[in-house]
Order: structure tokens, then sequence, then C-alpha cells
């Protein structure tokens, strides 16, 4: 057998120009998913850690809808096991349209609607079609993954802070300077990392801006500007606030914007890959050619499985009532917890979560007991209290420093009451 490792180099600078394009030699992986992959492999080891990095679930904690695996086995043995249409199954188009109508009230009609594997190949692809090199996207941040897609498309990336006074949800007089010559702006809600949500007035305001700005474009025949609104843990709520969408603040808005939405969340099924897009049919139908060329559509029998279980009201309201209770009690137990720590002093502060399954939370560690920046804080709080985060840097955030997620989809009640002593003896410590 012919040992091949000597014909391949070391993958450093020059190979790198001799190999890769200029596109793949400045690509980055996810910062968020290095941390969790550390973490795993210290859990792997035997060691005693409340796993908070990943936005995942873990299955122990939590199980997709029990019709979404029966349905998914019938579709098999029922030969469901071919190639689907680019842009989706035809049922699970019309499921996806009449759950926005029911849910949203928006009537869309069916060419909106295009279905891929998971919100992720549509986040992609939606930038790959609408934005050419140079132009310039526009995101809050903290967010998920939007300099990366910028990256990938060539795009400018502008990066609009946020502050912690506003539940970091961007305003419309801080977005509105980098709107002028922007192509695209990208807002999610409930937000990721953050588990806050817009309020009604906040989308108004922005849409405000963006109507007139495309308003001002038509006149003069520039490219337009368009919204890209991130979803997918949109029946996520914690509390009494609604979620909304910028089209349901003002119809007129579904001429610029795209909504990107999935199974992945609401349903903990962020394996079983089906997400999907409702916007624009001309975006739509660029996007279903796109997916011709790379098959990044969902697996067939999710797909059908899928269309079955958004047309069970009462199946997707028993499944939700008891998920988000499960969520609620993890994010509250902890809030509870920092909420009295700061009242008796230690450094740390938090926000009331209002959707998705995250925590924002403050350690204010750095420059305390050797720790000499964010990356010290959160090896500390590893280390010292078993107590795994991310912390906002790894979304693109610079300027809220100390600031973390806690994701609690893969942590059980009894790890977090094991977790919190630990972790409070370890800011005792400090202070």
């Amino acid at each position: 057998m012919s040992d091949l490792s000597r014909y391949f180099p070391e993958d450093d600078a020059t190979a790198a120009k001799q190999t890769f394009s200029q596109m793949a030699q400045g690509m980055s992986g996810s910062k968020i998913l290095q941390i969790a992959y550390a973490v795993k492999a210290r859990i792997a080891a035997g060691e005693r850690v409340a796993d908070f990095t990943v936005g995942d679930f873990s299955p122990k904690q939590f199980q997709v809808p029990p019709q979404l695996c029966d349905s998914i086995g019938e579709a098999i043995a029922a030969g469901h096991t071919n190639y689907p249409p680019a842009d989706g199954l035809p049922e699970l188009r019309r499921a996806i349209r009449d759950n926005y109508a029911r849910q949203m009230g928006l009537e869309y009609p069916l060419e909106s609607v295009c279905v891929a594997s998971g919100a992720r190949p549509i986040l992609y692809a939606v930038y790959r079609c609408l934005i050419d090199p140079g132009e310039t996207v526009v995101y809050p941040v903290p967010s998920w993954n939007n300099a990366n897609f910028s990256h990938l498309v060539g795009a400018k990336a502008v990066g609009v802070p946020t502050r912690p006074e506003d539940a970091f949800m961007p305003s419309a007089e801080a977005l509105a300077p980098h709107l002028r010559t922007a192509r695209m702006l990208v807002l999610c809600s409930p937000l990721n990392p953050c588990g806050t949500m817009f309020r009604r007035e906040q989308l108004a305001a922005i849409n405000e801006v963006v109507l007139g700005e495309n308003a001002r474009r038509e006149k003069s025949g520039e490219r337009l500007l368009y919204v890209v609104y991130d979803q997918v843990y949109r029946m996520l709520q914690m509390g009494d606030l609604d979620h909304v969408s910028p089209v349901q603040v003002n119809p007129e808005m579904a001429r610029y914007t795209v909504m990107a939405d999935a199974i992945s969340k609401c349903f903990a099924a962020t394996g079983l890959r089906v997400g999907w897009m409702v916007g624009p049919p001309a975006i739509t139908r660029r996007v279903k050619e796109l997916m011709n060329h790379v098959g990044a559509w969902a697996p067939r029998p999710e797909q059908v499985a899928t269309a079955r279980l958004l047309v069970d009201e009462a199946a997707v309201s028993t499944y939700l009532q008891r998920f988000k209770a499960g969520l609620k009690e993890r994010t509250d137990l902890l809030y509870s917890a920092f909420h009295a720590w700061k009242d008796e002093g230690l450094p740390v502060d938090a926000i009331a979560p209002e959707g998705a399954f995250y925590l924002s939370v403050r350690f204010d560690l750095i420059g305390k007991g050797g720790i000499a920046d964010e990356a010290g804080m959160v090896a500390y709080l590893l280390e010292k209290a078993g107590c795994a985060i991310v912390p906002f840097s790894a979304f693109g955030d610079k300027t809220n420093v100390g600031w973390v997620r806690f994701s609690v989809g893969a942590v059980g009640p009894e790890d977090i009451r094991e977790c919190l002593p630990r972790l409070k003896a370890a800011l005792q410590a400090l202070a």
C-alpha cells in the first residue's frame, strides 16, 4: 500500500496562495463552533461542564415532535426517497404559506416560498443572488454569521453596534447613516445571540427608513435595498411579547423583504434540515435556480413530514407549550440567580429573556484576578466553575466587552442548579 502523505505539503501561506482562491484564503471557521468543540472534548474526557455554548438541543433534553418522527418513517416506507423539486414539495410550500396566513396574517402567493436544507443555505443563497462583490451589507452586532456570509460573496460588511440598554436591538437612528449605500440590511428576531425581540414601533421606524430610501432609488434608477429578516426563533417567545415582522408592520415592505425560517429551532429539529424563505417571487425564482445547481434541498421524507406537522395546529400547539415551558424554566433559573447576585454586589448583570433559548449576561471580570481579556474571562469561568459560554465577540461585537450568550438547549435544570454554586463561588473569589 502506498503512503501518500509525503505528497501533501503543509498548509502554509505559500501553499495556500498556490492552491486556493482569495475567498478561501480569507475564509475563517465559526468561532462559536470552535469553542463548542473544545468544550465537548472536555466533557468527553470526563470533566464536569455545563455546556451553554452551541445554539443546539440535546435530544436527552428536548426531542422533536413525535408526529415528525413518525411521518419521516412513513414517508420513507412509502417510497419518498428520490429528489424533491428544487424549491420544495408543493404540499410543504402550501403548508408554509398557510401557516404564515394563520399565524402572521400574511397572505403570500405560493411562488413566494422556497424550501432548502435549513435556513443556512437560504441565507447564503439570498446573499449570493442579491449581492455583487463590493456591495454593502449592513447588520447589527452582535449577530450570527453575517460577516462570514458577506465574505463568501465579496460584500463589504458593516456591523452597527447596539447597546445593552436597548436590549441589543438596533435603532433606526443607528442604522440610517449606513443604509444610503447599502444593498442589504439583515435583521433577526428573536435575536441570536441575545434572546431579545423587536417591538412593533422599532420595526416601524426601520421600515420608514427602508421605504424612503427605496423611493429615492426608484426615481434615480439605483439598485434597491432589501431586508433579510431571520425569524427562525419566531415561535419561541418567553413572555407576553408577540413576534412581529417588517411586513406585518407595513405590508408595503413585502416588496423588499425576504424572511428566513426553519423547523430547526422551533421544533428542536436542527439535524433534520428543513428551512425556507418567503419573499418576493422574483427572488424566490432565482434562489430556486441556484438550488438546482448546488442541490441544497431538504431531504424528501423530512419535507413530507414537515408539511404534515405544519397543518396539524393542535399538535404544534401542544408541542410548543411543553417545549417553551422547558426553555423558560432554564432561562428563568439563570436569570433569577444572576439578578439576585447583582443585588448582592457580585460582578454580573443580565437582561430578562424574551425569546429563543438564549440569555444575555455580562461578567465584569476583566482586570480582576489576573484576567487580562475576554478570552481569559471565558477560560476562567470554564476552569473554575465548569461553565462554558460564548462571548459576544464571537458574534462580531467588539463594543460590548464582557457580555456573553448562555444557550440552554443542551442542559437540564439539574445541570444549571449544579453549576450555579460553582459559578457564584468563582465570582466571589474575584469580588
